[in-house]
């Protein structure tokens, strides 16, 4: 194709338009986590976000939490933090046989969401469904749910002139994540490539959106059994929630 080419080709053999980001566009880097069980009818995703040099800043303030959580709780900085077995009393994520109680768990979760609460230049967001779909129709309604997610995010980054990367947990072995980022129209998307797959145990930043997933879920489940987990998202995380709570989608 010669240079003097206003656009390129796209597979489909359309001309694409040529770039034209505002000077002051941003990358945005979303971690993304999902929470929820078939049996409540819940299903939820959701995120932190920052950009590149925000995400300096916000990994810096991650691990010093990890050598807090060794130096205060005898937490080890390799063990991954999974909010449903960390606050279930499942495992013995410390060292110190004295921690490994309901009480000292629950005292450092509100140290990591009080982390989380102070980190600079990070956003936080869920996107939810309730749905009396079971089996695979409540696996259906859950991708949808993704795509869903993956279109709003993606219409919101171009009105901002900007472009986002999506971090999943997982292995990437689901294919209705891939299919939903390439649903998205070529010629006017925002969302660069299909969701790039970190298994928690490997990222701290996917650990901390876990927390977050985890922590939102209850406040919308409201189980009679968990109360004290039902005001932790408005105490930690709403302030730093970019549509200002959870959406429905």
């Amino acid at each position: 194709m010669s240079s003097s080419m206003p656009g390129e080709e796209s597979t489909d053999g359309n001309t694409l338009p040529p770039a034209s980001l505002p000077a002051n566009s941003s990358l945005q880097m979303f971690y993304v986590d999902d929470s929820g069980v078939e049996n409540t009818g819940w299903a939820t995703f959701s995120w932190i976000q920052t950009t590149p040099n925000g995400w300096r800043a916000m990994l810096r303030r991650w691990l010093d939490l990890r050598k807090e959580l060794y130096e205060q709780f005898r937490i080890p900085p390799s063990v991954e933090i999974h909010a449903t077995k960390f606050l279930g009393s499942r495992g013995r994520p410390s060292t110190d046989p004295a921690f490994n109680h309901r009480k000292q768990r629950i005292q450092a979760a509100e140290l990591m969401l009080s982390t989380i609460a102070g980190m600079p230049g990070v956003g936080i967001g869920t996107a939810y469904r309730h749905t009396t779909a079971r089996g695979s129709r409540y696996a259906e309604e859950k991708a949808d749910l993704y795509l869903s997610l993956t279109q709003h995010l993606d219409q919101q980054l171009a009105d901002a002139g900007n472009l986002g990367l999506i971090f999943m947990d997982g292995t990437g072995t689901d294919p209705t994540y891939r299919r939903a980022h390439r649903a998205l129209k070529l010629a006017t998307r925002s969302i660069v490539e299909d969701p790039i797959f970190q298994g928690s145990h490997l990222s701290q930043p996917v650990q901390a959106a876990d927390l977050i997933a985890w922590t939102t879920y209850q406040h919308l489940l409201r189980h009679p059994g968990k109360k004290q987990f039902w005001t932790w998202y408005q105490d930690y995380l709403q302030p730093l929630d970019v549509n200002g709570g959870p959406i429905q989608l």
